[in-house]
Parts: structure tokens; C-alpha cells; sequence
């Protein structure tokens, strides 16, 4: 189980680093101006449970407290300075399985700038290289931007999986997909992490 301190990583104009007590503002706008664009697709506690309520310096710090853990690796996306995003993989397992589920979400505004699928191929190769053996993308099969952020990094279909989260107002259906450290990881987002450059939208 890695011991080892969040520490941010570069490539060209994406930086994928950890939540700071100084992205409070930022990040309170963030999530409330894209409130509706994610309700569809992010996963919530069921009716009957208690609400998780937490502030945003109980999230920096249980953030840092689940990396330290080795049970969450948990970061935002930054773009020419600007924060637009969030790319995590949660649900870690050690011992024999080594694995992890990958997350993603995008400010509206910048949706669709390739953006998403190179940060989560850094976080991808950062969870292989800590020593994480088998990482999947759990998605609904409506959310097509979700979809090609998986088939551009070419993670495998595993098949669905029935009512398996809360999202939306209801249990729903999602496809997974995974993609384990032996496999061989092509197309233009991992060479372009290789190289060290971002996508041409960016510029």
C-alpha cells in the first residue's frame, strides 16, 4: 500500500494536482455553476441514509487523510491556472486485487477539449506507477462524453452492471470498463502524454 504524499502532475498546459485550502472560492463556483450539468451523472446517497455534509477544509483534509491511506487518490484539474475539474480513483483495494475505480467530471464551459481524458491518463499512469494492478470507468450507457473519454484511452468493455449506483433519483445501470497495468496503453492521448504535449484545443 503506497505511503507516498499527493503531489501534482504537469504535462504541457493540464495539471492534475491535490484540492488546497486556497481553492475554496474557486471551487464553490465551480460546483455551483455546473450544478445541473452534473446532477445526471453523479452518484449520491440513497433516501434513508444521512446526508454526508461536510465543509471545504473537511474535504482538503479527508482528501490528504484517504491518499496517506492509500484508499483514494483524489485531485483537480487546472488549466492555464484556472481550475476546471476534479479526476479521482476511489475504492482502492490492496492485497491481491490492487485495484481502484477512476472518476472524472468537467466545468461545462470546457467540456469537450480533450481535456478530461488527458488528465485522467495522468492519473491513470500515477495509479500504475503507486502499484495499482487493475483500474475501471464505471459509466451510465447514456452518458456519451463519458464513453469517449473511455474509448480514447482504451479501456476495455467488462459489461453492465444492473442498478449498481444511486444516481439521479434512482438506482441505474452502469457499463465498466478497466484497463489493467500488463495491458499495452495506445492511442493519441497516452502518446501524447509520452511526449509531453496537450491537445491542440488547449492552445
Amino acid at each position: 500500500m503506497t505511503r507516498s504524499r499527493p503531489r501534482a502532475l504537469a504535462c504541457g498546459d493540464v495539471v492534475v494536482r491535490p484540492l488546497r485550502r486556497k481553492d475554496e472560492a474557486a471551487w464553490l463556483d465551480l460546483r455551483e455553476r455546473n450544478r445541473a450539468w452534473l446532477r445526471p451523472w453523479e452518484a449520491t446517497d440513497p433516501p434513508g441514509r444521512m446526508a454526508r455534509g461536510m465543509g471545504f477544509g473537511a474535504m482538503v483534509r479527508r482528501d490528504r487523510l484517504l491518499w496517506r491511506r492509500g484508499r483514494s487518490f483524489n485531485m483537480v484539474i487546472v488549466v492555464h491556472g484556472q481550475l476546471v475539474g476534479r479526476v479521482c480513483i476511489t475504492g482502492i483495494e490492496w492485497g491481491s486485487a490492487r485495484t481502484g475505480s477512476l472518476g472524472y467530471w468537467i466545468d461545462e464551459k470546457h467540456a469537450g477539449r480533450g481535456i478530461v481524458p488527458f488528465a485522467a491518463a495522468l492519473l491513470t499512469q500515477q495509479g500504475f506507477d503507486l502499484g495499482l494492478h487493475r483500474i475501471e470507468i464505471a459509466t451510465r450507457p447514456e452518458n456519451q462524453a463519458s464513453l469517449t473519454v473511455v474509448n480514447k484511452l482504451g479501456f476495455r468493455d467488462e459489461g453492465l452492471r444492473k442498478r449498481y449506483l444511486y444516481v439521479d433519483g434512482g438506482w441505474r445501470d452502469h457499463r465498466v470498463f478497466a484497463l489493467t497495468v500488463d495491458e499495452k496503453r495506445t492511442g493519441e492521448y497516452w502518446e501524447m502524454l509520452k511526449d509531453g504535449i496537450t491537445p491542440a484545443s488547449l492552445a
